[in-house]
């Protein structure tokens, strides 16, 4: 392999000022959220299929956990400028995968995934013209991909502004604890605050985000 690099070009929403304003305005918590993290925002390496990966590496762990599993994984594939090769990920295959602390399940998603964008089967230009219901419907067919995985892709590499992922573990735990006193908060519940979020929920999530965990995670 040749040499490692980790610096990619990182790329922010143009909307993220507009969305803090308008956030801020209707929304006390949002306000609190936005003062205490206000120089902080959405990044996006700009790479689709090292999105999908590590999204793919974070389902049902924790951040903490996915990080140090995503960094086990790196280390046996080629990373140019932060950007996994899926070649690479093919030829180390699934078996070699589950060292880095993989599941079986995750070691083959990958390894699907890898073969799916190696062979060129990826419209990522054509999902850029498409809805966001449209494009979760496209991602959820390819295996390993669930909606919660396919909303992480709107999020991290489209940069959608108005996605509210309601699978996301995270999000029900930072809403019970900002708007419910940590009181359990049910998916209807839920939704009703994301609801006074548009339309920018991915940002207000973004930041209900960090008020669990202050480092921003960049899929």
């Amino acid at each position: 392999m040749g040499e490692r690099l980790n610096v990619a070009k990182i790329v922010t929403p143009d909307y993220w000022d507009d969305a803090c304003k308008h956030l801020a305005k209707g929304d006390r918590v949002m306000r609190k959220l936005i003062q205490r993290f206000g120089e902080g925002r959405l990044e996006t390496r700009g790479d689709a299929f090292t999105t999908l990966a590590r999204a793919i590496v974070g389902q049902q762990i924790s951040v903490k956990a996915a990080q140090s599993v995503w960094d086990r994984f790196t280390s046996m594939v080629e990373v140019d400028a932060g950007r996994v090769d899926p070649a690479s990920v093919l030829q180390a295959g699934a078996r070699r995968l589950r060292e880095a602390g993989l599941s079986a399940r995750k070691s083959e998603y990958l390894t699907d995934l890898a073969c799916h964008f190696n062979t060129g089967v990826e419209h990522c230009r054509r999902w850029r013209q498409m809805g966001d219901e449209a494009v979760v419907n496209e991602l959820v067919a390819i295996r390993g991909i669930g909606r919660w995985t396919a909303e992480m892709f709107l999020i991290f590499y489209f940069m959608r502004p108005n996605v509210l992922p309601l699978d996301d573990v995270g999000l029900i735990k930072g809403i019970s604890q900002n708007y419910f006193s940590g009181e359990p908060v049910s998916r209807a519940e839920a939704r009703e605050v994301g609801d006074g979020w548009a339309p920018f929920c991915s940002v207000a999530t973004w930041y209900i985000w960090r008020s669990l965990d202050p480092l921003p995670v960049a899929y």
